[in-house]
């Protein structure tokens, strides 16, 4: 949003203050009320019209703040819509399937938290959402601890580490596409480049979730017959590992994660015709609408019925109000105020990064919300990073690693409610043992700084 420029100048106090009161209302909407986060941001569009106006900045002006900042979005737009498109296609195709029945086949192991931390982050990976792995497989998972009496609140946690770290680095998840896109970054690189603090979040969690677990072996028949429901569907065939086996090749070749997840959905729905017999007319539907279970298991449907564009619809349209919502911060001159007085007080690399780490945190407590903790995090500090002469790749990381992690610790966030609502444990019971989102926002600030700055 470098091109909006502001018409308006208040002071560091009003911009402050005013930003307060309208971060007040959102949360107030959102946590208090429990509104969608779309009507309390056109709410807070509403005001910053009214601010701009007040102070005499015409209304062409804000309009064409507001396209500018939506605009910047179309990028992830349309790389939403193919990962809508993707999630069916390959779940028709098998490849989400034989990912889930691969992932559950090693729950029989000792070690119990790391396996259950494990397949919650195979699964995460694969479906690219931590609420659906969550809320299907982590509900299993939460019946085999019940089951063999162990700890509720350390299964709990490594549930939310791994389905938080599946969705931290898949390519079909929503925050991680727009933590790359908003400020520029090829999606590849972006999960390549947030592997450096990942993977050793994931080691420390696993290697600590294995010194707590029981030491006796176990497996529960729940897990079968989530395996056995998966196999009855007839999706799963030696083929289903093709268009993930073309992605990686993609990814290999460089080509764009558009050009990419493109040409992987493209092969998969050409599989599942030729060899899961769907017909030609089934495709555009399934592309549309997503692919809707019919397996004899009740969970296992609520596990495969996914994607299509329209389930994409509520991220692009919370997008496209967040993204307006910022171009009028900057337009008014709220925004560029605060940048400029951080501006003049970051120096330092690791400053920097702490507070891009520290300000995703803060909107994600005060908020509730991890795409607006992305998004104002990302639009605030991208100037300040380019100035800095850091990378933009170490700006998504840290809204990946401090702003899509934290949410789930906050216990009046959306996924906060969420997760306590279908685990049946509170926030702050599994919180302590959320190793992987406690360790990531960390190790970001602790080491991010060595791999921030332009070669």
């Amino acid at each position: 949003m470098n091109s909006i420029k502001a018409k308006h100048h208040p002071s560091l106090a009003v911009s402050i203050i005013f930003l307060i009161i309208i971060i007040g209302i959102i949360s107030f909407f959102m946590i208090g009320l429990e509104a969608a986060p779309h009507i309390p941001i056109l709410i807070a569009i509403f005001i910053l019209i009214g601010y701009g106006l007040w102070n005499k900045i015409s209304y062409q002006s804000l309009q064409n703040a507001m396209s500018l900042g939506a605009s910047s979005a179309m990028g992830a737009v349309f790389l939403f819509f193919i990962i809508g498109i993707l999630i069916s296609s390959w779940m028709i195709s098998g490849t989400i399937p034989v990912l889930m029945v691969t992932g559950l086949s090693i729950i029989s192991t000792t070690w119990f938290y790391a396996i259950v931390f494990a397949i919650t982050g195979i699964i995460g990976i694969s479906l690219g959402s931590s609420l659906t792995t969550t809320a299907t497989v982590g509900v299993a998972l939460m019946g085999m601890a019940s089951a063999m009496d162990a700890s509720l609140a350390i299964t709990a946690g490594a549930i939310v580490s791994g389905a938080f770290f599946g969705d931290k680095m898949s390519p079909l998840s929503d925050t991680t596409n727009l933590a790359s896109t908003i400020v520029g970054v090829d999606l590849f690189e972006h999960i390549k480049h947030i592997s450096l603090t990942t993977i050793p979040a994931f080691m420390i969690s696993f290697i600590t979730f294995a010194i707590l677990s029981p030491s006796k072996s176990y497996a529960d028949n729940n897990i079968v017959q989530y395996q056995d429901a998966l196999h009855a569907t007839g999706l799963i065939h030696w083929s289903s590992w093709i268009p993930i086996i073309i992605l990686i090749i993609c990814t290999v070749f460089k080509l764009s994660a558009f050009l990419s997840l493109s040409i992987s959905s493209v092969i998969a729905s050409i599989l599942a015709i030729a060899v899961n017999k769907f017909s030609l007319s089934d495709i555009p539907g399934i592309w549309f609408g997503g692919y809707t279970g019919n397996s004899n298991f009740e969970p296992v449907n609520e596990l495969i019925t996914r994607g299509g564009l329209e389930s994409m619809f509520f991220t692009i349209a919370l997008v496209l109000l967040a993204l307006s919502f910022g171009g009028l911060l900057f337009v008014t001159g709220v925004l560029p105020t605060i940048l400029e007085a951080l501006q003049a007080r970051l120096k330092r690399t690791r400053s920097i990064i702490a507070s891009t780490a520290f300000t995703a945190i803060g909107v994600n407590a005060f908020i509730g919300e991890q795409y607006l903790s992305i998004l104002l995090t990302g639009e605030t500090f991208q100037q300040i990073y380019e100035r800095a002469g850091l990378t933009r790749k170490a700006l998504s990381r840290a809204l990946e690693d401090a702003g899509t992690v934290i949410n789930p610790l906050v216990p009046w966030s959306v996924c906060g409610v969420f997760i306590a609502d279908v685990l049946g444990v509170s926030v702050l019971t599994y919180l302590p043992f959320a190793f992987f989102c406690l360790l990531s926002p960390v190790i970001t600030i602790l080491f991010g700084a060595r791999t921030a700055k332009r070669q």
